[in-house]
């Protein structure tokens, strides 16, 4: 039986690359390199009842699997090749993986990623992927690097996926235009990983992080690897219609704050180039939002419109808390 799994999830996954030298099928997969380029690497587990809910659609926790490790590439300004997959089930539901292989495919397929190995076992659901990409040597991005006087950016919107957390459950909502319940919910169960927006950044951003855990967790990180602080303008942040629809102003900086599951990228740039890295993302589709500056000093301060700080009791998603 689990090798026809491993048969039903390979069977979907139609990206053939000319550097598999050798794919699923062996113990191990055979890669190339290629010259001139460095191996990027990363690894992320979905458990069910934490990452996404007993009752996901198995498409979309396929879908998600994959996208949250892109977007770690993402913020590396790598380009994606490979991803494996480590499957633990509670029993050998063919139907789910197949359903599961679907949704995993659907978003391989879109950035040329060959799915080259992986495992499956039983026991309670998750999910461990492992995707591999590559960068020109000493292009790839980081988080240390931000300089005092760096203008910080984030792409895209922020908040929309905690907010789903709190609608979902509610459906579409009753007629009313404002209760875009829908747009909330794809974001938070088909996150789009912004590859683009990364390969962009190669030589303009002077640090990258991707807001995984919530803003004010991932920009700290930043400022710890730089030992720098940084101030954000709390109405700068980007907020979609959605969200603003559905929540009262307090609570979408929040969201947007510290909410995560955004897997929008964060990063800084020198002052001197905001006009050439907000072109620049626009024509990779992408908008990206100036929101505050890197400082002297450490931490992360939100402040008001008349520069005072704001109170933020919550940081962020932490692992491990109770």
């Amino acid at each position: 039986m689990e090798f026809d799994l491993i048969e039903a999830i390979r069977a979907r996954m139609n990206v053939a690359r000319g550097d598999v030298a050798l794919g699923i099928g062996d113990d191990a997969a055979l890669l190339d390199v290629p010259a001139g380029r460095q191996l990027v690497a990363c690894t992320d587990t979905l458990v069910a009842g934490v990452h996404f809910p007993d009752h996901a659609a198995p498409e979309d926790i396929g879908w998600k699997a994959l996208a949250v490790n892109l977007s770690d590439l993402a913020a590396m300004g790598a380009e994606p090749a490979w991803a494996l997959i480590a499957l633990t089930l509670p029993d050998a539901d063919a139907r789910f993986v197949e359903r599961f292989a679907d949704g995993f495919a659907a978003l391989a397929g879109q950035h040329n990623v060959a799915l080259v190995g992986g495992d499956t076992t039983q026991g309670p659901l998750s999910i461990t992927v492992t995707a591999l990409g590559f960068v020109p040597h000493n292009a790839a991005l980081a988080r240390a690097g931000a300089g005092v006087g760096d203008t910080v950016f984030v792409t895209g919107t922020l908040g929309d996926a905690a907010a789903a957390f709190q609608v979902r459950g509610l459906g579409p909502g009753t007629g009313d235009p404002k209760k875009r319940h829908t747009e909330l919910l794809a974001r938070l169960d088909r996150p789009e990983p912004r590859l683009g927006a990364g390969l962009a950044l190669r030589g303009l951003a002077n640090a990258c992080i991707d807001v995984s855990d919530g803003l004010l967790a991932d920009l700290g990180h930043v400022c710890a690897a730089s030992g720098v602080g940084a101030e954000l303008n709390a109405d700068a942040l980007p907020l979609s219609s959605a969200l603003t629809a559905n929540f009262d102003a307090e609570a979408c900086r929040q969201f947007a704050l510290a909410g995560g599951d955004d897997y929008e990228l964060c990063f800084t740039v020198p002052s001197v180039r905001e006009t050439e890295v907000v072109e620049k993302l626009a024509r990779t589709g992408c908008r990206a939002t100036r929101i505050g500056r890197i400082a002297a000093g450490s931490g992360v301060r939100v402040l008001d419109s008349r520069g005072s700080e704001i109170a933020t009791p919550r940081r962020g998603w932490e692992h491990f808390v109770p």
